[in-house]
């Protein structure tokens, strides 16, 4: 288990429709985090797509990394055979030996009994290239989850916990926990706060740094113990928006020191 970072780490800064800083950050600068951070994990995800890089720009990310001493992961969405067989390449040109997608076909959730067909068609191209693919919980219950996994039965199939995602189906983090530790090849670790709203008729639910929400890190850490694969531990952040977009990223980089700080005390790599 190593602790690390990934795009999601830095939404903020990156960029997306309607918050575009006017240097937004790039890959070799997740890099230049990673380092500043004293973390030696980066996982890429599709908001900063590896795949529109020139070669000479690949070829430098590829070299940085290497330089660094950073382990990669490469993040994607969809199950669609020719799409993932284009990431895994991808992995394998980067060095990266774990794929994250989320199980959707066409940007939507497919019925539960096809998701076992899209993973069983890639399976001969995982084996052949030694990637693993592990799918991120969130639209689809963590049974189902279970289940899905469960019959295909490869150890390059796995799961992307992540503590918060759950929330929208509504399912509860240790609820999802419980079920998806065993299946656990990467854990984004997205601390959270719900709390009601002032006149008491809703909730709203928002990030906050590592340690400094509702989860119970040391029992998440304690459950994940179950997994039967080697993961890494990427911190993701939800910062509120502030005033200004660089107040806001200003937030998002002084709660990603405080996460990595915190969550030192249980990972030293």
């Amino acid at each position: 288990m190593r602790l690390g970072i990934n795009t999601y780490t830095y939404m903020w800064s990156i960029g997306f429709e309607g918050a575009r800083p006017k240097t937004p950050m790039t890959a070799i600068g997740l890099l230049e985090q990673a380092c500043r951070l004293g973390v030696k994990v980066v996982q890429v995800g599709p908001n900063l797509p590896l795949d529109q890089l020139s070669e000479p720009e690949l070829d430098a990310f590829c070299r940085s990394a290497r330089e660094r001493g950073i382990e990669l992961e490469l993040g994607t969405r969809g199950l669609e055979f020719d799409h993932l067989v284009q990431q895994v390449a991808l992995c394998k040109r980067i060095g990266a030996g774990l794929l994250r997608t989320i199980p959707e076909i066409g940007g939507e959730t497919p019925p539960i009994p096809d998701i076992g067909g899209h993973l069983r068609a890639v399976l001969p191209i995982l084996e052949r290239e030694g990637v693993r693919l592990a799918m991120e919980n969130g639209k689809i219950p963590a049974r189902d989850l279970a289940c899905i996994l469960d019959e295909t039965g490869s150890p390059l199939l796995g799961i992307v916990l992540d503590t918060a995602n759950s929330l929208a189906i509504p399912e509860g983090w240790k609820h999802v926990t419980e079920i998806l530790a065993p299946y656990t090849m990467c854990l984004h670790l997205k601390e959270f706060i719900v709390k009601r709203v002032w006149h008491m008729m809703g909730f709203t639910c928002e990030g906050r740094p590592a340690g400094q929400g509702q989860l119970d890190i040391p029992w998440l850490l304690e459950a994940c113990r179950k997994s039967r694969h080697d993961y890494n531990v990427i911190i993701e952040l939800w910062p509120p928006e502030q005033k200004t977009l660089d107040e806001t990223i200003a937030l998002e980089h002084a709660w990603a020191v405080e996460s990595v700080a915190f969550l030192r005390r249980y990972i030293p790599d």
